[in-house]
């Protein structure tokens, strides 16, 4: 482990306001090597948290929690909080962290007087809330906690009191009531409810009369209108003093009749664009993220009719404290090296900078020769060592002060690669391809790639040499697969590492589908032939207008084609072919037309059924303003009886040669009464249907114009959406020309703001389906309506609908965003929605952008990859999936509405506990001796997390694979191999394999290995007993020799003896079930007959009895005879001459036996046998099984044998005892028949000696004449 100072990762806000209710959490968190310890101090003194029982630390954490829920007193922990981590290498600490408990007093009892008001003058209701901490926020409600509605002429100030810029009689009401909310505590507080009574002299009654002097009754005048005054701020100037980088609010609300608008200049300037809002109807300006090129006079101007008041306000925007640059943090560095440390504050006043040395005023830290501080700069020479520290920067001003850690390590290590060796890595050509040399070392190692292992170094502009080590070739080529080499050298050393690169072929769409017109009811094929990398499997996705599939038995996908059976109209589409590899996606699309068919359907031969003929003699009657009766004759229905009339109209003055759907009847019916439209043209025409199809249309009938109206109906789909936060953009969709009703088509758009008492702004457009309202407010809710008129006059009163000025983008980001980490690979993240007025559009939902930042077990960096989750609607939290274990990820949060995303919450950094790990990446087992086995692995590709060990389970296996006792052995994790001793010989194990973490254990890899057999203690076999067996049995080398027509099946078997086994074979990639064939005996091969030339086949071999056990898959393809040793020869003339030859030779022999037989009486045939056993007489060995498909079940059938033994009761064994027994095809049994001729050609004999006058029996595997042959 390398060591490292402490640095604080994780630490409560400076200002840190607690609910007095809940335990008090002060968070510090910090990181370093060896783990830093913690302690605290409070209000600048130790805190000894062990003499307060109230107080505890979290364990490996310095995080303190302090128990309020069990008799603890908030305010007695008030104070100035400050942590510290230390280790052997420095000190850091956190920020000074102020706690202060929050407070939400009670309002003072008052009396409040009801508040007379005259119409038309201006009313200031005062809230002033009690002072808590924080502030509280103020809203105006009714006693039935609904929210007062506001507008340009009523509205709450910044200070919370709600202003009336002009009062109404509406404005009467008894409870305008005051809320103070105060989120800390989650309390609402309300003052007593005030009442507001407006007064005119027309509804002057008595009982108002009572409550007022002659003044008031005599004084009160009809409403009189007023040019504006300011209610606030006060007066002709003002000033206001803004930190930089904060939000500006300046705010001026009139007094006036009618209500005065308000309008913001900046004096000299122009207000930033990006960065103003206004609020409150344009009553605050808003500036955010102010600098001091925002200084200058504001003015505010409120203006109406008859007049205008202004105010200017000067605004002063000083420095702060809050952000320091270019702190060049986490400095390393190795023995005699230099480096500095810079610390640069920006603000206004300039704020001062101070150092610290782990923790202590750098004046009064142990002195370090090789240290030097210029003021904002501590410069280091020739570093030891005992130079390692954590150094402070404080930059501070009368605004506030900013506190930064920054270590420096000095180490002598010499450079590791982090990368794992042999990684492999896989384009597609013309691609780029990055491979990884992650690394570290003190000092900073140098790399260098070469090609292959020792092949030159890379230079040139086809390759780009990245400071975090990765080769990048921009555009990787065939020629570009290979072995790639990293390698990291400084003065301690050099390592290196090797990586691999496969480019592939892209994969291509080489016939692609095609534009298919398919008849109704006909068959539809696409076809998507692929040519790709052979080493990659690609998976081919037919798609249907970007869908899946119909799922539908009419849909056939083949190996590379796509078929739709009885195509229906619903089949019309596009249809995708998409190739994907693991490596790259390619698609295609073609579409699909279905047509009606108008193909004769044949009853019998003498009735023909197709479409009807058109209706003819069309006529008009009954005309009428909006009806007219129209009447056909109906055509031949050509032997289908007609089922419906479809009925087409035409409108010659707005749409000629355009035909519409008007209306259908039943068939039976031959005229319809039709609704008509004013100011239309128009021509019918009618279709006649049938089960076979439509008839063609019939000829139109005479036109007929109706006269002039008002429109009927108004314009659809109204909608209002601003494309910019100051427009408003109203559309519709307009009324076809048949619609109008008259000339003059035109439209009237009128809008209003929603909630405001404004009348209705209206324009009048024609030709246009669109209006653009400019200089609106953002996002405010608009009533809008559209109404069609013509020359003859309006349609009615169209519907109101609610639309929304531009949106744009959200202000503010969501705050308290927090972390909760479940489990080691899931997270759940809360945060608290923003305020809806910032969000400035419709809440669409929540983004979180989260990314692994590093893994905690290899210390290594890699590139960032964010991913994004969204949570729709207003919701406060989410689950962050997928996270791997023992990382640090960092997140922020952003709101979305239509415009877009706003601002990022600040990055939150959390970890991921550690997981149980991945299985070993490899387990090799090498060197079996008699007693021990060498094992070998490889760490987890995933350890996820801090390896504590490997767990090792053995157990030896017998022959019928029963599993023996189970032992288990724990090595340390920074092993790789091991040499196990005291096994048993000849014996196979298996082995079981896996790592552990503090959490748990990780999935296993198993294997099985043999310790080697010890010969000397053996005994050699007898003779006919065969090899020794394996463990278990074993069907392998399974080789083929085809043919055109059949092919020769050999194999090695090891295992018990007398196995029977069975071939299996069927057509290469063909689904249907094996076929199976019964070796005859326990022969080691097979010949299959009657195969179709040119055919790929698969075959396997079996053998029954063994639990199913099989060899594995071999694949070959018959063809061509081919003149070799598998020759069909049964079907060759010279073998066919020569086997009657042969059989004519035996006939005769036989003759001349039978009649010597006969001549010569008794025949001592088995002295004979006894004393001239013929050695050249003996069966012949089968050559590879070359005759083997010559035999029969016949030929296997065991003879008799009645020969005598010699007097010493023992058989000589023969110098060739070359029988196919030795091939496994010879089957002992009893002889059925007397074969003392036949024994001349028996097979061996059995060593072991006869007991009686019992013949010796030997297994015999061919008959005599195989023999013979």
């Amino acid at each position: 482990e390398v060591s490292q100072p402490p640095t604080i990762t994780q630490q409560s806000p400076k200002d840190y306001i607690v609910d007095p209710r809940e335990n008090i959490v002060i968070q510090c968190e910090a990181k370093g090597k060896p783990p830093p310890s913690f302690s605290w101090t409070r209000n600048g003194t130790h805190f000894d948290i062990d003499k307060d029982a109230q107080v505890t630390m979290k364990p490996n954490s310095g995080t303190l929690v302090i128990n309020i829920m069990n008799g603890g007193k908030a305010e007695a922990y008030e104070g100035v909080y400050q942590c510290t981590a230390r280790n052997e290498r420095g000190a850091a600490v956190s920020n000074n962290i102020v706690i202060r408990p929050s407070r939400s007093p009670l309002w003072t009892k008052e009396k409040l007087e009801p508040n007379h008001v005259r119409e038309g003058d201006s009313l200031v209701l005062h809230c002033r809330p009690p002072v808590g901490l924080p502030p509280p926020i103020i809203f105006w409600m009714d006693n039935a906690f609904q929210r007062l509605p506001q507008s340009e002429r009523v509205s709450q100030g910044l200070n919370g009191d709600l202003y009336f810029s002009n009062v109404q009689p509406e404005d009467t009401r008894e409870d305008y009531i005051c809320y103070a909310r105060f989120n800390h505590t989650q309390t609402i507080q309300q003052k007593q409810p005030i009442s507001v009574k407006v007064f005119s002299m027309d509804s002057l009654n008595d009982t108002i009369a009572a409550n007022l002097s002659d003044t008031d009754i005599f004084g009160a005048k009809p409403v009189t209108e007023r040019q504006p005054v300011l209610l606030t701020p006060t007066g002709s100037t003002s000033t206001k003093v803004e930190l930089r980088g904060n939000v500006l609010l300046l705010e001026c609300i009139a007094a006036g009749l009618p209500t005065p608008v308000i309008r913001w200049i900046k004096e000299g300037g122009e207000l930033p664009a990006n960065r103003t809002f206004f609020e409150n109807f344009k009553k605050t300006l808003k500036i955010i993220d102010v600098s001091e090129a925002d200084s200058g006079n504001y003015k505010c101007i409120a203006r109406n009719r008859l007049g205008s008041a202004h105010h200017v306000i000067s605004v002063t925007v000083k420095g702060n404290a809050k952000r320091i640059f270019n702190v060049i943090l986490n400095l390393v560095l190795s023995p005699g090296e230099d480096g500095t440390l810079i610390c640069r504050a920006n603000g206004n006043p300039k704020p001062d900078i101070s150092w610290l040395a782990n923790g202590v005023p750098i004046a009064i830290a142990p002195e370090d020769p090789s240290r030097k501080v210029d003021g904002d700069t501590i410069i280091f020479s020739h570093v030891q060592e005992r130079s390692s520290a954590v150094y402070q920067c404080n930059a501070s001003n009368e605004y506030g002060y900013l506190l930064a850690n920054a270590f420096v390590n000095v180490l002598a290590e010499p450079p590791r690669i982090l990368t794992p060796a042999n990684k492999l890595y896989q384009v597609i050509a013309d691609s780029p391809a990055l491979l990884d040399c992650a690394y570290f070392g003190s000092p900073k190692p140098e790399i260098e790639w070469f090609k292959g292992v020792k092949g030159s170094i890379l230079r040139g502009n086809e390759y780009v040499f990245h400071d975090n080590g990765t080769l990048e070739i921009p555009v990787a080529q065939k020629d570009s697969t290979g072995t790639y080499t990293c390698v990291a050298r400084n003065e301690l050393g050099k390592i290196q590492n090797e990586v691999h690169l496969e480019v592939k072929d892209p994969t291509m769409i080489i016939k692609q589908p095609e534009y298919k017109v398919i008849q109704r009811y006909g068959q539809a094929s696409f076809e998507c032939v692929i040519k790709h990398d052979s080493t990659l499997l690609p998976t081919i996705i037919w798609l249907k207008d970007n869908a899946e599939l119909p799922d539908d038995e009419r849909f056939l996908v083949g190996k590379d084609n796509l078929t739709i059976m009885n195509v229906t109209d619903k089949d019309d589409g596009t249809y995708t072919c998409i190739v994907n590899t693991t490596l790259d996606s390619v698609s295609a699309s073609a579409v699909l037309t279905v047509v009606g068919k108008n193909t004769l359907k044949i009853y019998d031969s003498r009735i023909v059924v197709t479409r009807p003929n058109p209706p003819f003699d069309l006529e008009l009657t009954g005309q009428l303003e909006r009806s007219v009766e129209l009447s056909w004759i109906p055509g031949d229905e050509n032997n289908s009886p007609i089922t419906n009339f479809v009925i087409e109209y035409e409108d010659g003055l707005h749409e000629p040669g355009v035909w519409h759907y008007q209306t259908e009847v039943p068939g039976t019916q031959t005229t319809v009464q039709l609704k008509l439209s004013p100011y239309v043209n128009y021509s019918f025409r009618v279709i006649a249907v049938n089960e076979i199809g439509r008839s063609q249309p019939s000829e139109p009938s005479e036109q007929y114009l109706t006269k002039s109206a008002n429109p009927d109906e108004n314009p659809s789909n109204v909608q209002g959406i601003g494309s910019e936060p100051d427009n408003l953009v109203i559309t519709w969709e307009s009324l076809k020309g048949f619609q109008s009703n008259g000339p003059g088509l035109q439209y009237k758009v009128s809008w209003r703001q929603k909630d405001v008492d404004d009348e209705w702004t209206s324009v009048i457009v024609a030709n246009v389906s669109k209006y653009i309202v400019s200089g609106t407010p953002t996002f405010v809710p608009y009533e809008i309506k559209v109404q069609a008129l013509n020359d003859l006059g309006y349609a009615p009163e169209p519907s109101e609908v609610i639309g929304h000025s531009g949106e744009d983008l959200p202000m503010v980001a969501p705050g308290n965003v927090q972390v909760h980490v479940i489990n080691s690979t899931l997270a759940k993240v809360h945060w608290d929605t923003v305020p809806l007025k910032t969000v400035r559009g419709h809440l669409q939902g929540y983004k979180v952008y989260y990314w692994k930042v590093q893994s905690l077990s290899r210390r290594s960096r890699r590139h960032v990859e964010k991913k994004i989750l969204t949570f729709r609607g207003n919701k406060t939290f989410g689950m962050l999936p997928g996270l791997e274990p023992y990382s640090s990820y960092k997140l922020n949060v952003r709101v979305v509405n239509g415009k877009g995303e706003g601002p990022a919450s600040p990055d939150k950094l959390f970890k991921t506990p550690e997981g149980v790990p991945s299985s070993p990446s490899f387990l090799r087992i090498t060197n079996p001796t008699l007693d021990s086995l060498t094992l070998e692995w490889g760490s987890p590709t995933h350890p996820n997390g801090v390896l504590t060990s490997y767990i090792l389970k053995f157990q030896p296996i017998n022959n019928t694979h029963e599993l023996g006792p189970l032992v288990e052995i724990r090595i340390p994790a920074n092993e790789s191999s091991l040499i196990l001793k005291n096994l048993n010989y000849s014996t196979r194990y298996k082995f079981y394999f896996n790592a552990q973490t503090s959490v748990g254990s990780g999935s296993q890899i198993t294997e099985e290995a043999i310790t080697i057999m010890d010969e000397a203690g053996i005994l050699r076999p007898a003779v006919g007993a065969g090899k020794v067996q394996p463990l278990y049995p074993r069907i392998r080398n399974v080789t083929t020799a085809a043919a055109e027509t059949y092919a020769n099946i050999s194999w090695e078997y090891e295992g018990p003896d007398h196995a029977n086994f069975y071939v299996e074979y069927g057509v290469a990639g063909s689904k249907e079930d094996w076929k199976k064939e019964i070796v005859n005996g326990s022969r080691s091969f097979f010949v299959l007959k009657g195969l179709t030339p040119g055919t790929a086949y698969k075959v396997r071999v079996g053998a029954e009895g063994l639990s199913g056990f099989r060899s594995s898959e071999d694949v070959f393809e018959t063809g061509p005879a081919m003149a070799s040793r598998q020759v069909d020869i049964a079907t060759q003339g010279w073998f066919i001459g020569l086997m009657c030859a042969v059989a004519l030779l035996i006939l005769i022999l036989l003759i001349v036996c039978f009649i010597r037989r006969n001549k010569g009486g008794k025949y001592p045939v088995k002295e004979k046998e006894d004393a001239h056993a013929d050695p050249e007489i003996q069966p012949m060995k089968e050559d590879d099984g070359t005759f083997g498909e010559y035999s029969d079940a016949e030929d296997h059938k065991p003879l008799k044998k009645g020969s005598r033994t010699p007097s010493d009761r023992t058989v000589k064994k023969e110098d060739s005892d070359d029988s196919l027994v030795d091939y496994g095809e010879g089957v002992n049994g009893q002889f059925n028949e007397d074969g003392s001729f036949i024994g001349q050609y028996s097979g061996k004999k059995e060593k072991e000696p006869a007991e009686g006058n019992e013949s010796s029996e030997a297994p015999s595997p061919v008959n005599a004449m195989n023999s013979f042959v």
